[in-house]
């Protein structure tokens, strides 16, 4: 029988990874002389990728971008993000602990995040976590991502899982809309990277703190999916 399986979003979900993408921000922005973005104004511009990031933070002080500018800065965001593996980087409490309880329990775990996979699966071999997760997809792992469905689903297919028994915990709308059109139900963390409250979205849950993402909580939601 096919295992159940859990999808996490990696940052601001699984990981921490703020000071980091802050960090290879302001990088870039510096390059185009724009001021140097916040930590308070950060979670206004994460959420999609670097390219994106860079996008909304020029927007924000009402700069335009060419599209030659737009790839050269993602690359200097990149290339210093990528040096700079793990950086300050961290899991989130409670994260450790979540994945020993449910391995423990039989689920497969795997990753489905907008960052991209070489990044992704950088960042979390460095932190000395890959043997936890049967598949790490990122944006450009296959022709579509977040919120496209096709990714969530297509990364439970990467790692073996079964599509009627997932569930995806996620930080953002963006992953509680992907999941939503999947129809597998969605936990959201209100810790991670967005400017609005995750209840907006209506996910299926909402917790605020890996503690609260239980075995019973999750094969709850897994059965009520089923109908």
């Amino acid at each position: 029988m096919t295992r159940p399986i859990i999808v996490f979003d990696l940052d601001g979900t699984l990981i921490d990874t703020a000071p980091d993408l802050l960090d290879s921000l302001n990088h870039s922005l510096a390059a185009s002389q724009l001021a140097a973005v916040d930590e308070a104004g950060f979670k206004r511009f994460v959420g999609h990728g670097g390219r994106v990031m860079i996008e909304r933070a020029h927007a924000a002080q009402h700069r335009s971008l060419a599209v030659e500018e737009h790839d050269r800065l993602l690359k200097l965001f990149l290339d210093h993000y990528t040096v700079n593996i793990p950086g300050k980087s961290r899991p989130y409490p409670g994260v450790p602990e979540a994945i020993a309880r449910f391995e423990a329990a039989g689920y497969l775990l795997a990753i489905c995040t907008n960052k991209y996979e070489a990044n992704s699966v950088a960042l979390i071999e460095a932190l000395g976590m890959t043997r936890h997760f049967a598949a790490i997809c990122g944006q450009d792992s296959f022709p579509f991502r977040k919120p496209d469905p096709r990714h969530l689903t297509q990364t439970i297919a990467r790692a073996g899982g079964d599509p009627y028994r997932a569930l995806m915990v996620g930080d953002s709308q963006t992953d509680i809309d992907t999941a939503k059109a999947a129809g597998i139900p969605v936990v959201a963390v209100d810790f991670g990277y967005t400017d609005r409250h995750v209840r907006e979205f209506e996910p299926s849950a909402v917790i605020s703190h890996f503690d609260s993402l239980t075995l019973d909580l999750v094969q709850g939601l897994m059965a009520s999916a089923e109908g």
